[in-house]
């Protein structure tokens, strides 16, 4: 064993990193970004009031609207006040959110293997009501994430809010996992299965191949 950063000696479960890349361009102003606040409000709260997945769970946050950054590095819900509070402005470089959120998990898993923590497959979960104003940075940025997803190195999500440019979130997204389409503006209940998935994953074996994951019917249509 190798806990030697204060985090780990505290708490030496495994993890399971979940990043997520947000969506925070002008055309989320308004209700859009009222309601993706509060869903992940309550993915933070429920995820808090579990006693196992407040251990595990760690959550970076992404966001590209005008600009890409890091607003939250990976942290369990017993390190931080509570999340961020994002606000809608600019462009939307999705291609550079990708890449940083790949970097990211990247950073995160060396950190794990450096000091010995074992952690669950990471998650990114990609959220945007539009299409990329990055040129074609996407495309390589999206290899990269469906190369990962495909050998089972990542999980890939991605979801369309009204306005999305599904054909092009079609490309982005992984073969395995296909885009979803979020129902109206349904954020809170999207988070309430986000953090039930990463309730179950909490308690499941590191090296499960498959964990059932509630539905997505409340939320989701499923692109065809």
């Amino acid at each position: 064993m190798r806990f030697n950063l204060p985090e780990f000696v505290d708490n030496p479960e495994n993890r399971c990193p979940v990043v997520l890349i947000l969506d925070t361009s002008a055309s989320m102003r308004g209700t859009a970004i009222d309601e993706l606040n509060a869903g992940i409000r309550i993915f933070h709260n429920q995820i808090a009031q579990d006693e196992m997945a407040s251990l595990r769970v760690e959550t970076s946050i992404v966001t590209f609207g005008g600009d890409v950054r890091l607003v939250q590095d990976f942290l369990s819900s017993d390190d931080m006040a509570g999340p961020p509070t994002l606000e809608a402005y600019g462009a939307t470089p999705m291609g550079a959110a990708i890449d940083l959120g790949l970097k990211a998990l990247e950073a995160r898993k060396s950190v794990y293997r450096s000091h010995g923590i074992h952690y669950y497959r990471p998650w990114m979960f990609l959220i945007t009501d539009g299409a990329p104003t990055d040129g074609l940075a996407w495309q390589e940025a999206a290899m990269r994430a469906q190369e990962a997803d495909v050998t089972k190195r990542l999980a890939f999500f991605t979801v369309g809010v009204q306005g999305a440019d599904m054909q092009i979130l079609n490309e982005i997204a992984s073969p395995t996992r296909p885009p979803m389409m979020l129902r109206g503006m349904r954020f809170r209940d999207l988070f309430h299965w986000l953090s039930a998935s990463m309730r179950r994953v909490s308690v499941s074996q590191i090296n499960a191949d498959v964990v059932m994951l509630p539905s997505v019917e409340s939320w989701a249509v499923l692109e065809a």
